[in-house]
């Protein structure tokens, strides 16, 4: 590919044992990869993710995922030794030799979720989430510009209402609008398929897969940009 190349991305979550939506995507052919913002099963292990990666695999080979909170703790185990974790991690987002000319896009990963009513498998505290926010983005310091994917979505936004209720994360809104990545991809609620903006920070949750929404994301000399779309 040439450095000059528009790159795109494919970001969906929550496919919850389900990736029927996958290969309806239009642009999924012609993408340099798909990111997984958490909630790969629907309450499962390593085997029932094994599977679904391998799903996400047939439709686009080069993959980048982490838990959510619907994912035992020990997939995180599972991805990383699949060589895609992006959990409490920041790393290239496309080869050296791919990025537009003067840049070195990266991607920054928090999976899991607050604290919920159901007693998920994977839950921590809003602190943990900030901690562990703080802990990536000191990692990320090389890249620029740097697609941010937590899988709990920010406070008070379009992102995070649930029975009408902002459900969302202090502590992950705080850090967007101290870091100000230009893009945030997030899940978690499913009815809460929009985009909106924290300060400089677009933030999209493309909802359950199995609605058909996806962030389409783009790479290029114009820098990093995404929008909400649905099949």
């Amino acid at each position: 590919m040439s450095i000059h190349d528009e790159h795109i991305f494919i970001g969906v979550g929550d496919i919850h044992d389900n990736v029927d939506a996958l290969m309806r995507i239009p642009e999924m052919k012609n993408a340099y990869g798909i990111i997984v913002s958490g909630d790969l099963t629907n309450g499962g292990g390593p085997a029932q993710a094994a599977r679904i990666l391998e799903a996400v695999r047939a439709a686009n080979p080069n993959v980048l995922a982490q838990l959510g909170n619907m994912d035992k703790p020990e997939v995180n185990a599972f991805l990383e030794e699949e060589g895609v974790n992006i959990h409490v991690q920041a790393r290239p987002l496309v080869r050296d030799k791919d990025a537009p000319a003067g840049m070195r896009p990266g991607i920054l990963g928090v999976g899991m979720s607050g604290h919920t009513p159901f007693g998920t498998p994977s839950e921590v505290s809003d602190k943990q989430l900030g901690d562990w926010l703080d802990e990536a983005y000191a990692k990320a310091g090389a890249f620029d510009p740097l697609l941010v994917v937590i899988h709990n979505p920010p406070f008070d936004t379009k992102t995070d209402v649930a029975a009408g209720n902002h459900v969302g994360s202090k502590a992950v809104r705080a850090f967007l609008e101290r870091a100000k990545p230009p893009v945030c991809l997030t899940g978690h609620i499913h009815e809460s398929m929009a985009e909106d903006m924290v300060g400089e920070t677009k933030v999209i949750n493309p909802g359950a897969l199995r609605g058909g929404g996806y962030a389409l994301i783009r790479i290029s000399g114009r820098g990093l940009e995404a929008e909400l779309k649905q099949v």
